[in-house]
């Protein structure tokens, strides 16, 4: 299990960004929990037992969940429906 490095954020930045430096946008947000999952979601396939970051797990995607209601009311559905499957996530 991994943090984000600094490329990685900058990446997504450029990707979902609006502009450069824009960590605050929901969609980088969102991105980047996004592969925090993923990446948390693979280790524990190795390590079944390992209880805390299971629930580390369960807490990011309530914050993601959060996220994706806010990044709906704000941006409308078409947007919304668009950054899920760029990200690959399902609804």
């Amino acid at each position: 299990m991994t943090t984000l490095t600094k490329t990685q954020k900058e990446e997504m930045v450029k990707e979902f960004g609006k502009k450069a430096g824009d960590t605050g946008a929901p969609e980088v947000q969102i991105a980047m929990l996004t592969q925090r999952i993923k990446d948390l979601s693979a280790h524990l396939k190795m390590n079944k037992k390992d209880n805390h970051n299971r629930r580390s797990l369960s807490i990011l995607i309530g914050k993601r969940k959060r996220l994706l209601r806010y990044s709906l009311k704000q941006n409308g559905q078409v947007k919304y429906a668009e950054l899920i499957k760029r990200l690959g996530i399902r609804k």
